[in-house]
């Protein structure tokens, strides 16, 4: 892995040392950057977990990926530059079971900075753009949403997101340090298995400066701290027009 050209990928030319300004740029580079993707998936190729492929479909072919392949790579990232970093297990929450999902079922990263450990995930989509400290009971704001972690059963964190006046549960998470080739199982399964969401639509989706912009099924959505617009994509050729002019993905 070409650590220079992983941050021209993300465009980002500022200094390099583990410290929590750092963390933080690099995560909003790479959330304004690299979108969270499942194109794949629907394209028939498999996504295998080796951190070489990773580097060479999101860096060398300016693509994105989901939770596995872009915070699995944004790990390799921050410990070439020194970061003290572990990837973490977590269970997404699904709102309509009122369930959380299995191990594994996402991967986040908690990074240790001067005594305090920091959650940064920049494969979860519509999530925190900066790290969020690992401090229970206790809002927190990037900016765009508040966000907070409590307590959960066996060992776990919630972590949930104000949105209008209501608390929604994000994720929990564990503190245990994984490995990459233990989120190997539950990858297969997110793309292949009819129950994952990620095979049911298509999804690509990329934090801007003002909002976020993204390709839902056929819909293009355009947010705003203002507006929200909406587009049809009537074909496969609207599609792939707007993947390479939003997204810079050409099929």
């Amino acid at each position: 892995m070409e650590i220079r050209k992983y941050l021209d990928r993300i465009n980002d030319q500022g200094e390099l040392v583990p410290t929590l300004a750092v963390l933080g740029r690099l995560q909003l580079n790479h959330m304004l950057n690299v979108p969270f993707e499942n194109l794949d998936i629907h394209f028939g190729r498999p996504i295998e977990l080796e951190v070489q492929k990773l580097y060479e479909k999101i860096v060398v072919h300016t693509r994105g990926g989901f939770c596995y392949e872009l915070n699995g790579l944004f790990y390799e990232l921050l410990k070439s530059i020194g970061f003290e970093v572990k990837m973490v297990s977590a269970c997404v929450h699904n709102s309509t079971k009122n369930a959380f999902g299995p191990e594994f079922d996402h991967m986040a990263l908690i990074i240790h900075i001067d005594g305090t450990d920091y959650l940064a995930d920049v494969g979860f989509g519509k999530f925190a753009t900066g790290p969020l400290k690992l401090q229970l009971n206790t809002n927190q704001e990037d900016g765009r949403a508040q966000f907070k972690m409590e307590p959960y059963a066996e060992n776990h964190i919630l972590v949930s997101k104000k949105e209008k006046q209501d608390w929604n549960p994000e994720y929990i998470f564990s503190q245990q340090a994984r490995q990459l080739d233990e989120y190997t199982e539950m990858c297969i399964f997110q793309q292949t298995s009819p129950d994952s969401h990620f095979t049911q639509n298509r999804v690509c989706s990329l934090l801007t400066h003002d909002g976020r912009i993204t390709i839902s099924g056929n819909k293009l959505l355009t947010t705003s701290e203002t507006a929200v617009t909406e587009t049809i994509l009537k074909d496969e050729q609207a599609f792939e027009a707007v993947l390479l002019e939003y997204f810079g993905i050409r099929v």
